[in-house]
């Protein structure tokens, strides 16, 4: 596909936890345009923070969602956009697919399960509703908590098992990759591919978004040789601001003057690969906003008949989704 990459612009959620976005989907899709070092714009959108479309890329008249074709990082490979796997020895690839695999499903479970099923939720909040007046970010959180729960198959009979489960899951893909890696600087042929790309963005969300009694941010503090790695190419594919304060937690095998590993304060995204000058908005953008608008009518709408719902003898606590059950 002969676009030209110097107009990709890569739609995401904005900034937070001093990442160049906070969204644990839009990451991989960020370090892989990064690690192809092709231009491209980075663009926060605020309107639709639930759409299941973010992120997406554009490119001309090109658009590759996120829902579709597997996501975003397949599309621009299959279409012969952005192609970092092309080459990988054919030996290599049953392996490469089976760690890819393990982070798409059992990493992404288990960051599914902190977010909207963890004790504190503060994160989900910051990177999806904190721009919606409180009653809509209060409904959307508790609709996608129960959606979240019944994708990871949650009920109250089996809440216990179930997070055991993902945890185990989570501790097995970490030392599974952890030993792959070694000291090497990125897990196969010396060179960056989308597992990297997937890892990198799973990782770097961990450590920064989620909070410090967060328990897979500490199984994965457990493996020197990964925080290694985030640390690294943290280093050399963020292009942090004077401003930034944001720090990846030590491994619990280093030394450090303190005995808590410190939580990356949020920052501005300051820096951003160079693009041409903002180009006028494609008829897709257009239609997409306008959904936007639509969108936000109907949840508000959607509030109202909520809270008459309720009734006045309502309380917050009853939205948080702990104690609902669903059907196995």
């Amino acid at each position: 596909m002969a676009e030209d990459k110097e107009s990709l612009v890569l739609v995401a959620r904005k900034p937070s936890f001093g990442l160049p976005t906070g969204c644990p989907s839009c990451l991989p899709a960020y370090f892989y345009l990064r690690f192809a070092d092709v231009n491209f714009q980075l663009q926060p959108n605020l309107t639709y923070p639930d759409s299941d479309q973010i992120p997406y890329v554009e490119c001309g008249d090109y658009v590759a969602f996120n829902n579709e074709k597997g996501g975003v990082i397949e599309s621009l490979k299959e279409d012969g956009v952005v192609d970092l796997d092309s080459g990988l020895p054919s030996h290599t690839v049953p392996e490469w697919l089976a760690m890819k695999a393990m982070i798409g499903t059992w990493l992404a479970d288990a960051v599914s399960f902190e977010l909207w099923a963890g004790s504190d939720r503060n994160s989900a909040d910051t990177i999806y509703y904190s721009d919606l007046p409180w009653p809509i970010g209060k409904v959307l959180h508790f609709m996608q908590t129960s959606k979240a729960k019944q994708l990871l198959e949650i009920t109250k009979a089996n809440a216990e098992r179930r997070e055991t489960e993902i945890y185990r899951k989570a501790t097995l893909a970490y030392q599974a990759l952890s030993t792959l890696l070694g000291e090497q600087t990125f897990f196969f042929e010396n060179r960056p591919t989308s597992l990297d790309a997937v890892f990198l963005g799973h990782a770097l969300f961990t450590l920064q978004a989620l909070p410090e009694t967060s328990l897979l941010r500490s199984k994965l503090l457990e493996h020197r040789n990964l925080v290694r790695y985030c640390e690294d190419l943290k280093g050399k594919y963020l292009e942090a601001g004077p401003s930034s304060t944001s720090t990846i937690p030590k491994s619990p095998f280093e030394t450090s003057s303190s005995s808590t590993p410190k939580r990356g304060t949020r920052s501005n995204w300051s820096a951003k690969p160079k693009g041409k000058p903002r180009r006028e908005k494609t008829e897709e953008e257009k239609t997409f906003k306008r959904r936007a608008k639509y969108f936000l009518a109907t949840q508000f709408i959607a509030v109202l008949v909520f809270l008459s719902l309720l009734g006045p003898g309502g309380s917050e606590t009853e939205m948080d989704g702990d104690d609902m059950e669903y059907d196995d």
